[in-house]
């Protein structure tokens, strides 16, 4: 009696294991697209599409646009995880992703990376257009082999990390419109510009952990943090006159352009008490601030747009 129940628990118990193991490492696949941060990509890509798009323009092209920036956009984050594994142990915030944390190999994962990146790249070039795929290539390119190796040599690395950041907008338009025009650009320049406060606030709120992992980040160099508080200033002074633009080019109304300046207002004095306390809890209201005004602009951009 005894080996035969034994042997009839065996199955049972066998049965729940892989299951368990196997929604884990889809768990950890997925933790190295970074879904949450890149869901601002997607929703830059498709503001900037539908900002772009003709009368002619089909849906089914905007899913293609989504698909392969999403793919593109996750295995570069994979990749950039892999090149980062080993500071990433060393900081308490990403210390238990994936490759720190030794649920995966460094091999699976850039395969892993590799494999969205070519598909994303594809997708763009044969259901969209290839200067899209272009454009995300270009993207990867710089994320991957500029902006990650130069945050372990140098503050301006924040700046270079802020221009493969941006180009989704260009994505976006480039596959809407199949050019690089001026609207593209302004869209750019928008993104790149919100981008800086943004880092900033999270460098300034992460300083201790950046600088245990040997990553020179501004207030980490400089850990008074003025130059920290006034470069959130000053680049959140100069995002405001950027979201002026698509009304000066013919994208949207002066009702945009009124909700534009008070978006950035509000953004501009959270960048201002952060530069003046330079405390916790002014650097994460400035963060916070951050999050919620791109998606605020864009809904408001696209809204205007579309209902002249």
């Amino acid at each position: 009696m005894s080996p035969s129940h034994s042997h009839a628990e065996a199955p049972a118990h066998g049965a729940v294991a892989p299951r368990a193991t196997s929604r884990s490492r889809g768990l950890d696949f997925l933790a190295l697209t970074k879904p949450r941060l890149n869901f601002l990509v997607l929703l830059t890509t498709a503001a900037a599409y539908r900002l772009g798009a003709q009368p002619d323009s089909l849906p089914i092209t905007l899913l293609h646009t989504l698909v392969g920036t999403a793919l593109v956009a996750g295995g570069a984050s994979a990749l950039n995880q892999v090149w980062e594994r080993e500071s990433d142990k060393l900081m308490r915030r990403t210390r238990m992703r994936p490759l720190p944390d030794a649920r995966m190999t460094a091999t699976h994962a850039r395969a892993f990376g590799w494999v969205l990146c070519v598909a994303g790249l594809a997708e763009l070039a044969v259901f969209v257009n290839p200067l899209s795929s272009a454009i995300a290539l270009l993207t990867l390119v710089s994320y991957v082999w500029f902006y990650t190796p130069l945050k372990f040599r140098t503050s301006l690395s924040t700046i270079v990390g802020a221009l493969p950041g941006a180009l989704p907008a260009v994505i976006g338009w480039s596959a809407a419109t199949n050019d690089l025009s001026l609207g593209g650009w302004v869209l750019f320049g928008i993104v790149f510009m919100w981008q800086m406060p943004h880092f900033l606030a999270i460098a300034w709120m992460y300083r201790d952990e950046y600088a245990r992992a040997g990553i020179p980040l501004l207030p980490v160099i400089q850990p008074d943090g003025r130059s920290t508080g006034r470069q959130a200033v000053l680049y959140a002074a100069g995002l405001l006159p950027i979201t002026m633009m698509p009304t000066l080019i013919g994208l949207s109304s002066p009702t945009y352009l009124a909700g534009a300046i008070v978006l950035g207002a509000i953004l501009l004095v959270f960048s201002v008490e952060f530069a003046v306390t330079r405390t916790m809890d002014s650097a994460r209201r400035l963060f916070l601030s951050s999050i919620l005004y791109l998606p605020l602009l864009w809904g408001l951009l696209v809204w205007d747009h579309v209902s002249r």
